[in-house]
């Protein structure tokens, strides 16, 4: 694969709403960030915060009912850049979908049809996106022996699955890879394969979009974290600055929850998203609030963002 110079994928300003009877869940709000060729971005945060619902609307995956506004550039360097939010699904399915992004879903096996072997559902998927690959090739570089291929779904490991969908995922070439919960239900061996995975798309120059709650597994691959709460990125932050110590508190705790730290758990529950509180979502959880926090905070500028009023300390100063 060659990415022309300068690739990326430039979200401004995404926003998702689903209108339900009596009722309106604000799934993502005025999303900000980008990933370029050669990075990986984690998208973070507890279920439910909208990191999925992003993906399927990079995408144009999301049901009838969902309003999206805001904008999402794919900017190829050597093409005129294409706005994914609003595209005709004629564009989506004949440009974008498997050929300049490609998808890994959650559940790797409930995404593979039962009835036939990993070996026909990949072929199919390189003549469809019309790439002339043997099946055998691109199945070893996801690590599968020929004969994994002739297995149907209900044989495959957890594993194995997982490596099927990542090779689907790429039978197009993309430049631009959204891994969406990659390592739900794996152990830990099998999530160290499959960051191993995603590092070496980014050391081949393509992008990667890993949605995960995960922290560990992020922390072998990403080159950013984004951290999602109640439908917004709270904080965005170089990933070396992130694990050594995030300025939101919300991402603090998020850290603060893994078993290798301190193992504790943040108080309270996230809010409903078509019940979000007013100001800052995350006031209620927070022992930093005050009067301030009534007033939803602003993203702040520079290599380390965050939408605080209250925020830690820098991580220059720890």
């Amino acid at each position: 694969m060659t990415t022309p110079a300068g690739s990326r994928l430039r979200v401004d300003g995404l926003t998702v709403r689903f209108h339900l009877p009596g009722a309106t869940v604000h799934a993502v709000t005025d999303a900000h960030f980008t990933v370029g060729q050669g990075e990986c971005l984690a998208l973070a945060g507890e279920s439910g915060c909208g990191k999925s619902v992003m993906a399927h609307a990079l995408l144009g995956l999301l049901p009838g009912n969902a309003i999206v506004t805001g904008s999402a550039r794919l900017e190829t360097g050597d093409a005129s850049p294409v706005e994914l939010i609003g595209a005709p699904e004629r564009v989506l399915a004949r440009t974008v979908r498997g050929r300049r992004v490609g998808l890994v879903p959650q559940s790797p096996a409930a995404h593979l049809t039962p009835v036939r072997t990993a070996r026909a559902q990949l072929t199919e998927a390189l003549r469809e996106l019309g790439n002339p690959a043997p099946a055998d090739d691109l199945a070893a570089r996801a690590g599968l022996r020929p004969h994994d291929l002739d297995l149907y779904p209900h044989q495959l490991s957890g594993g194995m699955a997982q490596r099927v969908v990542n090779a689907i995922a790429l039978a197009g070439d993309p430049w631009l890879v959204i891994a969406d919960e990659p390592t739900s239900g794996l152990d830990r061996p099998l999530v160290d394969a499959t960051m191993a995975e995603l590092r070496r798309l980014t050391g081949e120059g393509r992008a990667v979009l890993l949605i995960t709650h995960d922290l560990r597994a992020a922390e072998q691959v990403a080159d950013h974290v984004a951290v999602m709460y109640a439908g917004r990125i709270v904080s965005l932050d170089p990933a070396g600055e992130f694990f050594a110590g995030p300025r939101h508190p919300y991402a603090a705790g998020l850290l603060d929850a893994l078993p290798s730290r301190r193992f504790a758990a943040i108080p309270g529950r996230p809010p409903e998203l078509t019940d979000l509180p007013a100001g800052c979502a995350f006031r209620p959880r927070c022992a930093r609030a005050d009067a301030a926090c009534d007033d939803v905070p602003s993203m702040s500028a520079g290599p380390g963002r965050v939408a605080c009023h209250h925020p830690l300390e820098s991580h220059a100063a720890r």
